[in-house]
């Protein structure tokens, strides 16, 4: 029994900073595309004013 819990809390632990892992780059992977979609936006606009686009 006392080699079953012991395993138990290997596995737990193993699984929850894989979990932490896994969250932290997704979120980086995020910010960078986050990042990047707002840099074709601000030089969309940009272009736009730059080339005499009527807003109106």
């Amino acid at each position: 029994m006392k080699t079953t819990l012991l395993l138990r809390d290997i596995y737990f632990e193993a699984f929850r900073e894989l979990g932490n892992f896994v969250v932290r780059n997704y979120f980086k992977a995020f910010a960078w595309f986050s990042f990047a979609m707002f840099a074709t936006v601000i030089y969309a606009f940009v272009f736009r004013i730059a080339t005499g686009f009527a807003f109106v």
